[in-house]
């Protein structure tokens, strides 16, 4: 017998050494927690960081925002990848964005696919990655000579509703639903994404005294609805719409929706929230999250409660035990935070580096509310580094898991089968068979110091997670050697497309494998 050990007699000797635990999951310590932050693109508020960067730039700094998140321990990036009828990728149905390449329609040179790289980039570094787009905004000024001709503004003028400063697509129109569903097919088709992910933006917020005039569309279409009745089943349409189709295509893609963090107030419903707020999901954007979560459209919701603890209009406590007394099990229930208040709100509140750890703290004291999500990018970035700090000694210290899909929990029937271990100096490579029943995305690496027993459900233990790339015949996975070496009982698990996660499978160390290979008569020639 060579180097190469067969698998049987390594999985016999692996298994005599080592073993695996399931302890009770530490509250503070969760191992599975969604740990999210928005990419903003528009108007370049975290990335390109300007519109004229040149393509190995805007890559620089992608990878700069991935590798400072992953040592802060999130796995999540919501990447905005259409903000104004454009797009982050080339769309048959609608231009090149201009805050990617500097004009409207232009693709980027050298050509690449920004959002096919930057899944890629994403998951070679273990983070989700959530497709996001503002599907009714159309455009981020009055100025029509900036867009391309193949905007749907030029293209269907018949379709859009000027608002303010800006112009909405109509979604009392059908055929502007079908477009827009259509919008969301071909990235599900044509990408590997985790998940796609709506923020606030349905009707627009309310500006004081001007009406949106889809006066038209509801006298064709409103079926004697009351004007908000029938807005709001247009909101809800789509939803609806969106959702299916998502499923249809791939039912492990996950559907995300970031409300405004107001549902309505106690004021005007029995069943709102203790706040004072100006405007409200249900009456002024005629959102209904609610119903959303009943009828299970969506897989999460990311309630945006942008405020402080104690806030007195809009308090963050009173916030969070309302979404929690209010979610109904059918959707994950995450939180999304303020970063960008840090240290520049008028609410001095914000002054407090411990005001975003608290909130972190708050949250994980509610069982339903599984994760939080950030808002900016650029804000946890080379900024506010004593929040950063407090984050990775405390809260983050240790990584953690995205959640499984609701309604999608299932025993795992594959689990990690080793064929062959070799290394090197620096680098251990693991050949896995594939697996046969379920599809795999990645690989989780576990690892503890000094002891016989690994615990696969203690964060601390984490050591890494690899995307897997290939598609049939084996899987090769290579580990730092280093990895084995400071550590002398290492395992490895699936996840699934999922997010379900597999038994474990041990690994010797180098040492122990060694061990092993000396005990073994070689095979007679």
């Amino acid at each position: 017998m060579n180097q190469n050990v067969s698998i049987a007699v390594l999985f016999f000797f692996f298994t005599a050494l080592f073993s695996t635990t399931y302890a009770q999951q530490n509250p503070m310590h969760p191992k599975n927690e969604f740990r999210a932050v928005w990419i903003a693109t528009v108007v370049n508020i975290d990335w390109p960081k300007t519109s004229t960067d040149a393509v190995s730039k805007q890559k620089s700094d992608y990878i700069e925002i991935l590798n400072a998140y992953k040592k802060l321990n999130y796995n999540v990036v919501i990447v905005q990848v259409r903000s104004v009828g454009d797009a982050f990728y080339p769309s048959k149905f609608a231009p090149w964005s201009r805050y990617l390449t500097g004009k409207e329609g232009k693709a980027p040179d050298p050509y690449y696919d920004p959002l096919e790289w930057m899944i890629e980039q994403a998951h070679k570094r273990g983070f989700e990655f959530h497709a996001w787009f503002n599907p009714f905004r159309a455009t981020f000024d009055l100025k029509k000579e900036t867009l391309s001709p193949n905007h749907d503004m030029i293209k269907h003028p018949e379709w859009m509703i000027k608002y303010g400063e800006k112009y909405y697509y109509n979604p009392g129109l059908p055929e502007v639903q079908n477009q827009l569903v259509s919008v969301i097919e071909e990235v599900v088709k044509n990408y590997d994404i985790d998940a796609v992910h709506f923020d606030d933006y349905f009707y627009p917020y309310k500006i004081s005294g001007l009406d949106f005039n889809d006066s038209a569309a509801y006298k064709k279409y409103g079926n004697g609805l009351s004007l908000a009745d029938w807005r709001r089943l247009n909101t809800n349409n789509y939803v609806k719409c969106t959702s299916y189709a998502i499923k249809k295509i791939k039912p492990w893609v996950q559907f995300g929706i970031s409300p405004f963090g107001v549902w309505r107030n106690k004021s005007v419903d029995p069943k709102g929230s203790d706040t004072q707020s100006g405007q409200t999901n249900y009456d002024d954007l005629f959102a209904d999250p609610m119903a959303w979560m009943e009828y299970k459209w969506v897989d999460y919701i990311l309630p945006q409660l942008y405020w402080s603890i104690e806030h007195k209009t809009a308090s963050y406590s009173k916030l969070l035990k309302w979404w929690s007394e209010n979610s109904n099990g059918n959707a994950a229930v995450y939180i999304g935070n303020s970063s960008y208040k840090i240290n520049t709100d008028s609410d001095k509140k914000w002054t407090n580096p411990y005001e975003i750890p608290n909130q972190i703290n708050l949250n994980r004291s509610y069982k339903n509310i599984q994760g939080n999500g950030f808002f900016s990018a650029k804000w946890f970035l080379n900024n506010n580094k004593q929040v950063t700090d407090i984050l990775s000694q405390n809260q983050y210290k240790y990584p953690a898991l995205p959640n499984v899909v609701p309604g999608f929990r299932y025993k795992v029937e594959d689990v990690p089968e080793v064929w062959d271990i070799t290394t090197d100096s620096l680098i251990a490579d693991v050949i896995l068979k594939f697996p046969e029943y379920d599809k795999m995305r990645y690989v989780v690496v576990y690892g503890a110091k000094n002891c016989t027993k690994i615990d696969v459900s203690d964060p601390a233990n984490i050591i890494d997670k690899i995307a897997i790339t290939e598609r049939k015949g084996s899987i090769s996975i290579s580990l730092p050697k280093i990895y084995l070496d400071k550590h002398n009982s290492c395992a490895i698990t699936y996840i699934d497309y999922y997010g379900n996660e597999s038994s474990a499978t041990i690994l010797s160390t180098t040492k122990n494998l060694k061990m092993i290979l000396n005990q073994i008569t070689p095979d007679e020639e």
